[in-house]
């Protein structure tokens, strides 16, 4: 419904901002403004403001900034005509009369509404008397208490054909009223018509006003076909638009900033009987884009439950469809799997609510359910099989209407895409290489596997998880330490590449100064140079000698970065030049963070509006990580087999001698 201008305008000058606001948050004048706490996020600060001259408020915290009408339609869950009405009933303004044809309408549904509340008092009756025992049988064993069967107002249809049909007609209400609200059914071959429920407990469906609307009505025969029946859709009832428990759970979700959604009634009731009131329930019908629509109306990511059997996984999989044209900025779903036969109710009676609140604290996001299920469509192990499953992905995610989502989705599978072949591709050649190294398929020699052939550098294809980065760090240091011919071929890389830890991004200046300004070309050089508060750190990184005090070698100079956390290879005699690249490795290993890093932190602008310029460049540095994964998967593989050579080979030096000779400049120098 259109509203006039004039109207709006009129409600607005009646009600102060702060007056509707004020009734959920505490405000504190502050000059011409007022400020609280925001009622969209949790926080210690205020950051929400209302200011009634110019008739908004704004949430500093959440973004959110809109005017009266706004405030109750994000906070009570109203769509704009409800909050229109609540709003003109409260200021005292009349609203505009509907045209003829709407009133008669709107009288007619009128009446139907008395029809569905006095036939859910009709059940409700049937319920208490005698005829009813099965079904207050059935609720008791569900734990049901007295309070919520008199909150979702539990009925009876008692087993007869007519039952119903004649108590409303001796009421004065027409077959005509009963059969335009799905109570009776008329047979096609002109026989009487005939109840719908019969045997059933009854369960109000009410809109969100609280009306009842239509009826669910659960089969009390164990054989009884169907198990649950809802009423048709009606003038009152529309199945694709509703979602059960509206009424109750709009100022719970409200006040808990989240709504649960579950696949049964039965299920809703539960978990409200439980203490979780900001619960809904789908009517058996596959989401459409009103119900998603009238969901986030309840919260920006509703959780919605599945069982976690494999039905279950296969209802959250078709539900994909549904949801993604109707993704927008800030709005999504998060998904619960319950465990194996296991339903809410089940839950909230072994473990009470702490335990569904477990199960809540697991939920994943729409986008981990879809790469899942695009994964388990089909092995991805050939190279057709790889595009077939970047085409499902591709077209899947061109059914995203906004924009911006449709973007942000494209950028962050193509990441998971480029990192899953990726992947196989590494361990396809990692497998590929230990079996050269066992003869076919036997378990490999000791240290002789890819897991241990390069120690800290044996993932230099990809950049190390959170906590690795700095043993890269700690290898590159201690040995421009040793070698201080490394930082001097290098130095632009090292010196353009942050490090994480932070006494090392120092440090590697000071050593920078001490072999270009002051000339050193050992590690004696770089101990006798170093400034006294950093030599602790130097020797951490590199490793003093150690004797006894008969002067007996205890450990040589670097063994520190000679131990098997570090530069273990040191041990196996290996040439310069094998030491130069895997100097370079585990540079290569470092720079791929950061465009790692670079890419996370050009996809954090896409929440803004489109660029195409931002998306070129995302793309281009996914390209770029792409390239260099493969590049370092190679050097890796190479490495490794050197490795194993070094170590087949055996060398006749000790530790020491090795570390002596490698201390030596290259001839060339």
């Amino acid at each position: 419904m259109k509203f006039p201008q004039n109207l709006l305008e009129e409600i607005r000058e009646r009600i102060p901002v702060s007056d509707v606001v004020g009734r959920k948050v505490k405000l504190r004048r502050q000059g011409r403004e007022y400020a609280g706490l925001s009622p969209f996020n949790k926080e210690k600060t205020p950051s929400f403001f209302v200011n009634d001259q110019k008739q908004f408020y704004h949430c500093f915290s959440s973004g959110k900034h809109g005017d009266i009408f706004k405030f109750l339609m994000e906070t009570e869950g109203l769509s704009f005509p409800e909050a229109v009405e609540a709003l003109a009933q409260q200021a005292g303004v009349v609203m505009p009369s509907p045209d003829p044809q709407m009133q008669k309408r709107e009288r007619e549904r009128a009446s139907l509404y008395d029809v569905m509340e006095m036939a859910a008092k009709y059940f409700q009756l049937q319920f208490s008397a005698d005829l009813g025992r099965e079904a207050r049988r059935y609720v008791q064993g569900r734990g049901l208490t007295a309070e919520t069967l008199k909150t979702f107002r539990f009925g009876y249809s008692v087993n007869s054909r007519d039952h119903l049909k004649s108590y409303l007609l001796e009421r004065g209400i027409s077959e005509q009223d009963m059969l335009e609200t799905g109570l009776i059914i008329k047979p096609d071959e002109g026989r009487s018509t005939y109840d719908r429920f019969r045997n059933r407990l009854m369960i109000p469906i009410e809109d969100e006003k609280g009306r009842v609307v239509a009826f669910g009505g659960r089969s009390l025969d164990p054989d009884g076909k169907p198990k649950y029946l809802n009423s048709p859709e009606t003038k009152l009832f529309f199945k694709g638009t509703m979602v059960f428990n509206a009424h109750r759970a709009r100022q719970a979700a409200y006040e808990a900033g989240a709504a649960i959604v579950v696949e049964g009634y039965m299920d809703a009731i539960a978990l409200h009987q439980a203490g979780i009131r900001h619960v809904v329930a789908s009517l058996g019908t596959a989401f459409t884009e009103q119900q998603i629509a009238r969901m986030w109306r309840f919260s920006n990511e509703p959780y919605i439950c599945f069982d976690g059997d494999r039905a279950g996984r296969q209802a959250a999989h078709r539900s994909i469809e549904r949801i993604l044209p109707s993704l927008k900025a800030g709005y999504s779903f998060q998904f619960v799997f319950l465990p194996n036969g296991k339903d809410p109710d089940d839950l909230v009676r072994e473990g009470g609510t702490d335990a569904f609140r477990t199960v809540l604290g697991k939920a994943r996001p729409l986008s981990d359910v879809i790469w899942e299920r695009e994964l388990e469509a089909q092995p991805v192990d050939t190279p057709e099989r790889k595009a077939a499953l970047e085409k499902r992905i591709e077209e899947l995610l061109k059914t995203i209407k906004d924009e911006r989502v449709q973007r942000q989705y494209q950028m962050s599978f193509k990441s998971a895409l480029s990192n899953l072949f990726w992947q196989q591709e590494r361990q396809k050649r990692d497998t590929n290489r230990e079996r050269r190294y066992t003869g076919g398929g036997g378990k490999a020699g000791q240290g002789a596997g890819p897991s241990s052939a390069l120690q800290a550098s044996a993932n230099i294809s990809r950049a190390p998880e959170d906590g690795r980065s700095t043993e890269y760090e700690n290898c590159l240091i201690g040995l421009a330490i040793h070698m201080p011919y490394l930082f001097e071929q290098f130095a632009e890389q090292i010196l353009n590449l942050p490090f994480q830890k932070s006494s090392l991004e120092a440090f590697k200046f000071v050593l920078s100064h001490i072999i270009f300004d002051k000339k050193a070309t050992t590690y004696a050089d770089i101990y006798a140079l170093c400034p006294n508060d950093l030599k602790g750190l130097l020797d951490d990184m590199h490793g003093m000698e150690v004797r006894n005090e008969d002067g007996t070698l205890v450990r040589p100079w670097g063994w520190r970065l000679a131990g098997r956390q570090r530069v273990h290879q040191l041990a196996y005699g290996p040439s310069r030049l094998f030491l130069e690249r895997l100097f370079q490795s585990y540079l290569n290993v470092l720079e791929v963070r950061e465009v790692e890093n670079d890419l996370q932190r050009e996809m954090s602008q896409l929440q803004g509006a489109v660029d195409e310029g931002l998306f070129a460049r995302i793309q281009s540095l996914t390209n770029e990580l792409h390239r260099r994964r493969e590049e370092n998967l190679r050097e890796e593989q190479e490495l490794s087999e050197l490795y194993n050579q070094m170590k087949s080979a055996g060398i006749g030096m000790t530790l020491e001698d090795v570390l002596a000779q490698l201390a030596l400049p290259p001839a060339s120098s």
